[in-house]
């Protein structure tokens, strides 16, 4: 009878076992034939030119090879999983209101102002564009060797941007009000970048502007030169390390103000003014201004600057490396 048990859990056992395998067999099978279902061969358009008003309006699933949108206005709107391969948008507004797009080596004019704005999921490499005020309210966006000539007025309101070796010239504000930012490669001269934004990290970067960071939250930058003045005033949470400094008043009215391994410019004056800080410099700093709280160390300072208009508790703790 104990024998007989033993057998009959075996068995039930191996009934489990059976229909747990059974049906994870069932569900691959039905994931299966629902994405096949899904899934639509893309319309290809090779070769051709689109012109006027909507040409491409509402359009899905169609792959763009060597198309040009020519003098005109919302060449492709409304549209969903889009994809355009050596492409050149000349009118005005080619690009808005697409969700899933992937654009790879193309060429936007200069006329093609305020191209690509309230559009979710996109990807763009190796492309260069000329014109003005790109990348609008927008969610995931994502570029990898991306010039842009004229930065006006680009990157704002975007939720969620990854960069990858990007250029930026020219123009004003990049980046206003933008969050979860994440960047890897970066060169801009445009003036006041990464205004308003949170939740930002940046590696590599050449950055040359002054007002840049100015009043974000959540910001941590890596290996990279920062070069302008009253970087990062009225910001919270800032954090650089092994970074390069230089302008004038830098880092002033910054709350939670970390500074590891960093090297300042000797032109740089009035530093840190009513910040709260922790800054490990390595090598000399020329001035230091009004501190509230925290702790700085360099191998050498210049001079250091604590008057009656100090904030309180003003117990930041300065000192020479010894």
């Amino acid at each position: 009878m104990k024998n007989l048990s033993l057998q009959n859990i075996k068995t039930l056992k191996s009934v489990k076992e059976s229909v747990i395998l059974v049906e994870r067999l069932r569900i691959f099978i039905c994931n299966f034939a629902t994405e096949t279902i899904q899934y639509k061969t893309m319309e290809l358009i090779k070769d051709k030119k689109f012109g006027g008003e909507r040409p491409l309006f509402a359009c899905h699933d169609l792959r763009l090879e060597n198309v040009t949108i020519t003098d005109g206005e919302s060449g492709i709107k409304q549209c969903q999983n889009m994809e355009a391969y050596d492409c050149k948008f000349y009118g005005k507004y080619p690009w808005w209101h697409v969700d899933k797009s992937y654009i790879e080596n193309c060429y936007f004019a200069l006329g093609s102002r305020s191209a690509i704005w309230y559009s979710n999921d996109m990807v763009m490499k190796n492309s260069r564009i000329d014109g003005p005020k790109f990348f609008r309210e927008m969610n995931n966006l994502e570029l990898e060797n991306v010039e842009i000539t004229d930065a006006d007025e680009t990157f704002w309101k975007v939720n969620g941007i990854k960069l990858k070796n990007v250029k930026l010239h020219g123009g004003t504000y990049p980046f206003m009000f933008s969050e979860n930012i994440y960047v890897d490669g970066l060169e801009s001269d445009s003036k006041y970048v990464f205004q308003y934004c949170k939740n930002v990290e940046i590696h590599h970067a050449n950055i040359l502007t002054k007002d840049s960071f100015w009043e974000c939250e959540n910001v941590t930058v890596y290996d990279s030169v920062l070069d302008g003045e009253y970087l990062a005033w009225h910001s919270k949470n800032v954090r650089l390390v092994n970074c390069h400094l230089a302008g004038e008043q830098l880092l002033c009215y910054t709350q939670n103000l970390v500074l590891e391994n960093c090297t300042i410019d000797p032109m740089c004056d009035r530093m840190f003014e009513y910040s709260t800080v922790e800054a490990d410099i390595k090598g000399h700093i020329e001035n230091i201004k009004n501190p509230t709280s925290g702790h700085i160390i360099a191998d050498s300072i210049g001079s250091i600057t604590i008057d009656e208009n100090v904030r309180q508790p003003n117990n930041c703790v300065i000192e020479v490396r010894k």
